[in-house]
C-alpha cells in the first residue's frame, strides 16, 4: 500500500481560556488579604479605578458601576426565614468577635492608639543586665549572649565560637552565662530542654539525684515508659508521680510569656447567624470585600483631550474595559462564595444546631451540583475562606468530610463526627474499663457506625491519643497517686 499526501479540512470546537478568564478563576481562590493586594495593584495601574468611600458614596452621575448593584458590598440571603437588618450587629456583639463592621468610623483603633506596647523578652533581659553588677568585659559578654536569645528563651549560639569572636576565654563566657541563667523568669538562657528544666528545678531547690535522672531521660517520659523511669530514678510509683507533677508545673518555653509580636487573627469571609424567626441568615463580611468605583467624569474629560490621539484613546478604552471586567469579576466572586456558603449551611444545618457529632459527610460534587457549578470552582472558593458560626470560626473545607457507612442502612456518618465519637468514648473510660481499638470499633457499631479497627487506630493516632496499654498504665499511676495524696 502506497502512502500519499493530501489536504484535508476539518472543523472542531475547542475552549481556549482567555487571559481574563484565567484571572477570574484566580480571583476565586484568593484570600481576602491577597484580594485587597491585587485590587490595590489594579488601582495603581488603572487611572479610572478608585476605592469607594467608607461612608456613603458620592451622589450624582459621576460614579457608576456596571451591573445592578451600586457597589461590591454585603449581599444578604436568608436560609428558610427572613430576618431583620439588626441581626448582624446583635450577633457580633453577643459573640464578642471584635469585628468593628458596625462600629463608628475610627472606633476600632481607639484602644490600639492609646495602649502601651507590651514588654518584650529582650527588653526584660536588657533591664536585668543593666541592674546587675557586671564589669565592662562581662557586660559586653552578657549583651552578646542576650542578642542570641530566642523568643522562646533558649540560647542559640556556641559558647566556644562566641568566646573566640569576642577574644575572651570560654570560662568567662560560661561564668557570665551562669549569672544570666538566674534571671527572671526561671529557665532562660538554656540550650536544651533538659537544661531549661534543670535551671528551674535548681531555683526551687528540687534538683536531687532522682530528679536529675528523670530530667536526663525525658525520652522515656515522652514514651510513657514509667517502669524504666522508676528503675533509673530509684523511686517507687508514689515518688515518681510527685516528680511528674513537679515536671508538669515547669515552663518548657519561659520566653513565650512575653510579647513577641502582634497576634494574627482570622477574619471570616462569611457570617452565619440565627434568624429571629428560625432558620439561618448568611452574609458576606463587608470588610473582606473591596468596593470599587469607576470615575466616568475623569474618563470624559481625558477622552475630550485625547480625541486627536488614537493611542491615548485606545489606552483609555482599554482601562475602561479592564475596570468593568474587574468589577464584574468581583461581583461574580462574591455571589459564588455566597452560593457555596448557603449550600454548606443547608447541608450542615444539624451541625449548627447540635454540634460536631451531627456533622454530615459532604463532598465537592454535592455542593457543585446543587448550585450548578464545576467541582473545581467549589474547591477554589473553599480554599482559605472562613465562616463565622455560633459554634466558632471554621474553614469552609472543614465541612467537607468523607462518609463512614452506617450499620443499620441509614444515613452515613462523617469522619469528623466519628473522630469526635472516638474521643468521647475514650474520655469516659475508667481504670477497670480501658478499651482497645477493637472494643471501640464494637462500641461504634453498637451506635450504628460501621468502622474497622484499623480506622479507629488511624483516627486515634491522628488525635495524639495513646494506646490502651499506655492509657491503662497512666490511669493506674494517677489513681495510685490520688489515693496516696488522700491518705
Amino acid at each position: 500500500m502506497q502512502s500519499s499526501a493530501s489536504l484535508l479540512q476539518r472543523q472542531k470546537q475547542s475552549m481556549i481560556a482567555s487571559p481574563q478568564l484565567i484571572e477570574s478563576i484566580r480571583l476565586l481562590q484568593l484570600a481576602h488579604t491577597e484580594l485587597h493586594q491585587y485590587v490595590g495593584q489594579e488601582i495603581a495601574k488603572n487611572p479610572l479605578l478608585e476605592l469607594a468611600p467608607s461612608e456613603e458614596g458620592p451622589s450624582g452621575d459621576d460614579w457608576s458601576i456596571p451591573g445592578e448593584d451600586p457597589d461590591i458590598g454585603v449581599r444578604e440571603k436568608d436560609f428558610d426565614k427572613p430576618t431583620s437588618g439588626e441581626a448582624p450587629e446583635r450577633f457580633m456583639q453577643s459573640k464578642s468577635t471584635g469585628n468593628t463592621a458596625n462600629a463608628p468610623p475610627g472606633a476600632g483603633n481607639a484602644v490600639d492608639n492609646f495602649s502601651v506596647s507590651a514588654e518584650t523578652l529582650h527588653d526584660h533581659v536588657a533591664r536585668q543586665i543593666a541592674l546587675t553588677a557586671f564589669t565592662s568585659p562581662e557586660r559586653l559578654i552578657a549583651g552578646q549572649l542576650a542578642a542570641h536569645l530566642e523568643d522562646t528563651g533558649y540560647l542559640n549560639v556556641s559558647l566556644v565560637e562566641l568566646a573566640s569572636s569576642l577574644n575572651v576565654r570560654a570560662d568567662d563566657v560560661e561564668r557570665v552565662l551562669g549569672i544570666l541563667q538566674h534571671f527572671d523568669p526561671p529557665g532562660l538562657f538554656a540550650q536544651t530542654l533538659s537544661e531549661c528544666l534543670e535551671i528551674q528545678l535548681r531555683q526551687r531547690d528540687r534538683f536531687d539525684p532522682a530528679m536529675a535522672a528523670l530530667v536526663g531521660n525525658l525520652e522515656m517520659l515522652a514514651r510513657r515508659d514509667f517502669q524504666a523511669l522508676k528503675q533509673h530514678c530509684g523511686v517507687d510509683e508514689e515518688d515518681l508521680l510527685d516528680m511528674l507533677h513537679e515536671i508538669r508545673a515547669l515552663d518548657p518555653k519561659p520566653g513565650n510569656q512575653f510579647h513577641t509580636g502582634r497576634p494574627e487573627c482570622v477574619m471570616p469571609d462569611v457570617w452565619v447567624m440565627p434568624s429571629p424567626g428560625g432558620g439561618w441568615q448568611i452574609e458576606l463580611d463587608p470588610n473582606t470585600l473591596p468596593k470599587l468605583l469607576i470615575n466616568h467624569t475623569y474618563f470624559a474629560e481625558v477622552s475630550r483631550a485625547a480625541v486627536q490621539n488614537s493611542k491615548d484613546q485606545a489606552f483609555l478604552n482599554e482601562c475602561l474595559q479592564n475596570a468593568n471586567w474587574l468589577i464584574r469579576s468581583l461581583d461574580q466572586r462574591a455571589n459564588t462564595i455566597l452560593k457555596v456558603a448557603t449550600e454548606i449551611v443547608r447541608q450542615q444545618e444539624a451541625f449548627l444546631e447540635h454540634g460536631v457529632s451531627h456533622l454530615k459527610p459532604l463532598n465537592l460534587r454535592t455542593v457543585a451540583d446543587a448550585i450548578n457549578v464545576h467541582e473545581s470552582t467549589v474547591s477554589r472558593v473553599t480554599s482559605n475562606k472562613y465562616m463565622l458560626t455560633p459554634r466558632g470560626v471554621f474553614e469552609l473545607k472543614y465541612f467537607f468530610t468523607v462518609a463512614i457507612a452506617s450499620c443499620e442502612g441509614g444515613d452515613a456518618h462523617s469522619a469528623e463526627a466519628v473522630r469526635h465519637r472516638i474521643k468521647a468514648i475514650i474520655a469516659g473510660e475508667s481504670l477497670a474499663d480501658v478499651l482497645s481499638d477493637d472494643d471501640i470499633a464494637v462500641r461504634l457499631k453498637e451506635t450504628g457506625i460501621d468502622v474497622a479497627r484499623r480506622t479507629v487506630t488511624k483516627y486515634r493516632e491522628a488525635m495524639n491519643i495513646p494506646s490502651s496499654v499506655q492509657r491503662r498504665r497512666e490511669k493506674r499511676l494517677w489513681l495510685d497517686g490520688d489515693q496516696g495524696s488522700a491518705a
